[in-house]
């Protein structure tokens, strides 16, 4: 196995090497002695439990794992059970009520990000429940999941994908599960009146990627398309809302979010993040003695939670350059109302070099815990959202330089891809 370079760079491929010897007798000592050292590596699985979304992006789900991905495993003697979900939220079902998890040493989804949400939602959940944790507890101390939950990207974007392999590449994802290579990384919990909504790993977001979604659920018949087309739509009419964003910061984090230091393998600051059990203390002493929470309350274009980079082949950068798999925190990045032209300007730097944080009403924190509560009254469900007076279509595109929507609507977040319920929430 090598790794390529130049444009391939982080892609993985199969190599051979052939050994030659005469004696038929010493060549089946080499095999069985082989073979004996590799059955030693705990780290490497040999039996997974598989989920292939046959929907998801380009509809090519099954066909990768078949073409690309079982021929691997079958190489290196790894057993599977494959199950091809026929709805959504199947695997996430499966994995809380019936899967036997003691039969397998991890589990693999072969879709995009949703897949990849669906199967985290069914471990995290079916691992709270057999230990008897109440997820409606925000400040309750979840109990960490024994399997670990392998990539093989066949979705939209694959971001988590993208910001953890540093590709989308099938070959690539089934090698790191075949060697066992493993990435820990940070799981933001979202309650609402101390209600658990959903688990979030990516991004929350706020405004500008809320209203693309909401657009773009309308449009599922176009693929992967829609995106683009609602993102266009959303960047026209140009909203913003008002609220209240709640945060308590990360003090003690000697990273930053400007500070250009990314998150690779054996990051020194995912390494040297505190326990769980640690954390409590921390985040209580950060409280006592820092004077606790900062609040800012304004007028805001989108309001993003980025708990990884969030790269991917558009934005090979991310949201968040800078932001870490396991260091315990969330970038809480705050877009405030402004012109067309600046938030374009804004937008443009996701796809460059530039600091996309180097403007004036552009502002981001490192933090631990954030609540969010928009101006007006918590409308009751996203049915009541649809019938708002928030408006449809485009805005009028107006000649002065600041916004002319109504700043009176909810937006709705945005969740790994799902949308919430409510717009007011607490994360930690």
């Amino acid at each position: 196995m090598h790794r390529s370079k130049a444009r391939y760079q982080h892609q993985w491929r199969c190599s051979d090497v052939t050994f030659h010897c005469a004696n038929q007798g010493l060549c089946e000592q080499w095999v069985q002695l082989i073979n004996e050292q590799l059955s030693l590596l705990s780290n490497r699985p040999k039996s997974l439990l598989v989920y292939i979304n046959p929907y998801g992006g380009t509809q090519s789900g099954k066909r990768i794992y078949e073409q690309k991905v079982a021929p691997l495993f079958r190489r290196a003697c790894i057993s599977t059970d494959v199950i091809v979900t026929e709805r959504a939220n199947h695997a996430r079902d499966h994995l809380k009520t019936e899967a036997n998890l003691d039969k397998y040493d991890g589990v693999v989804c072969v879709g995009g990000d949703g897949m990849f949400s669906e199967v985290l939602h069914g471990l995290v959940t079916r691992t709270q429940t057999n230990n008897g944790v109440d997820l409606n507890q925000p400040d309750t101390e979840l109990v960490p999941c024994s399997l670990r939950i392998g990539i093989i990207p066949a979705g939209s974007t694959d971001c988590i994908c993208f910001a953890t392999v540093g590709t989308n590449d099938p070959v690539t994802s089934a090698l790191h599960i075949i060697v066992g290579d493993s990435q820990p990384m940070d799981v933001c919990s979202v309650h609402h009146n101390d209600v658990f909504l959903r688990f979030s790993v990516s991004l929350l977001g706020y405004g500008f990627y809320g209203d693309v979604l909401t657009d773009s659920e309308r449009k599922r018949w176009l693929g992967p398309a829609r995106y683009d087309l609602s993102g266009v739509k959303t960047f026209l009419s140009h909203n913003y809302y008002e609220g209240t964003i709640s945060f308590l910061p990360a003090e003690n984090n000697t990273a930053t979010p400007r500070d250009k230091l990314q998150c690779r393998s054996g990051c020194c600051v995912c390494l040297h993040q505190p326990s769980s059990k640690d954390g409590e203390q921390w985040e209580m002493s950060e409280e006592k003695e820092n004077g606790g929470w900062s609040a800012i309350r304004g007028k805001f274009i989108a309001i993003n939670a980025a708990s990884m980079s969030c790269a991917c082949p558009r934005s090979p950068k991310g949201l968040s350059p800078s932001a870490h798999l396991a260091d315990g925190t969330t970038d809480l990045i705050l877009v405030r109302k402004c012109s067309r032209l600046d938030f374009f300007r804004h937008l443009l730097r996701h796809t460059n070099k530039d600091d996309q944080f180097d403007h004036s009403f552009v502002e981001v924190h490192r933090v631990r815990k954030f609540r969010f509560q928009p101006r007006h009254r918590e409308l009751l469900s996203l049915e009541d959202l649809s019938e708002s007076p928030k408006k449809t279509g485009f805005s009028p595109i107006c000649s002065a330089r600041t916004t002319c929507n109504y700043s009176t609507a909810h937006s709705s977040w945005t969740c790994d891809g799902e949308l919430l319920p409510h717009t007011a929430i607490q994360v930690r």
